[in-house]
């Protein structure tokens, strides 16, 4: 991707990255993004070494970044953290993802790689998505049902039974009249999927004393593999997507397969965060 040195709509602007919880993509499109587009990023992503570890509120946090910075792009652990953030901020902030909340720059990204992959007018069609996985704790997967749901299409949603969607999802789709199928496994829908959304199981978000029996239970449910597409019957003009990272839901073997859009998802992250630092700024 060639840079115009003549293009830098960020020039002169500071980005400041603050992030409490690990991260590639994300951290590593928006940095880029800002780059790209001739501003310059504070990055906060041990916030270990910050004053956090002496007890210091996000709200008092991100109000020092923003005697600093042009915009604030966060993730955190807690659900509402970046709406508790914004309220005491005048500068721009950017969700990054709240611990099993939302993921909404995700969501747009996937957006546009589903309209990149399948074409402007597939979504319009209506088309059938196929989430599998950790529905329960993956935000992602909250945010994309959210926005999908402003289109006329078909949702599966596949999970162990106590990794189910959860119910303010399906209630919010079932108001704006979404058809919307669950399942166990992957047998009675694949066949008919134009996007298969697969997502890790989220370690770090089980709790409790059977924690780690569950997880196990759940982690290797569900492999994406050339045989298993073929023996399900895959359509041959779908895609396959993931958030990243991957922990063995799909087998290297399919990375070759046209199908896989995942790779090519991750490089449409930084382009379409490029257009929102854009936009906010």
């Amino acid at each position: 991707m060639k840079k115009s040195t003549a293009d830098a709509p960020l020039k002169g602007k500071i980005v400041a990255l603050l992030f409490y919880e690990p991260s590639t993509r994300t951290s590593s499109s928006f940095h880029c993004a800002t780059l790209r587009l001739g501003g310059q990023v504070l990055s906060l992503k041990n916030v270990k070494t910050s004053s956090v570890a002496k007890g210091e509120t996000l709200e008092d946090t991100v109000r020092t970044l923003e005697s600093y910075c042009d915009l604030i792009v966060l993730r955190h652990p807690e659900k509402g953290s970046a709406l508790a953030a914004s309220k005491v901020l005048k500068c721009p902030i950017f969700n990054a993802g709240d611990g099993a909340g939302e993921h909404p720059t995700q969501a747009l990204l996937d957006l546009f790689t589903i309209y990149m992959e399948l074409g402007a007018d597939a979504l319009e069609k209506g088309l059938t998505v196929t989430m599998l996985g950790d529905l329960k704790n993956g935000r992602t997967v909250h945010s994309l049902s959210n926005i999908l749901s402003h289109f006329p299409i078909k949702l599966n949603f596949v999970s162990p039974d106590f990794l189910k969607m959860p119910d303010y999802i399906k209630k919010m789709l079932a108001e704006k009249k979404i058809q919307v199928s669950e399942y166990e496994n992957l047998e009675t829908c694949l066949k008919d999927t134009d996007v298969l959304y697969v997502t890790r199981v989220q370690k770090e978000r089980f709790k409790g004393p059977d924690a780690k029996k569950l997880y196990e239970k759940a982690q290797g449910a569900y492999v994406i593999t050339p045989d298993l597409m073929k023996k399900l019957k895959a359509k041959e003009k779908m895609i396959v997507m993931h958030p990243l990272p991957r922990i063995g839901e799909i087998d290297p073997a399919f990375d070759s397969d046209p199908r896989a859009a995942y790779f090519r998802q991750m490089k449409y992250g930084m382009i379409l965060r490029m257009a929102l630092l854009v936009r906010a700024t």
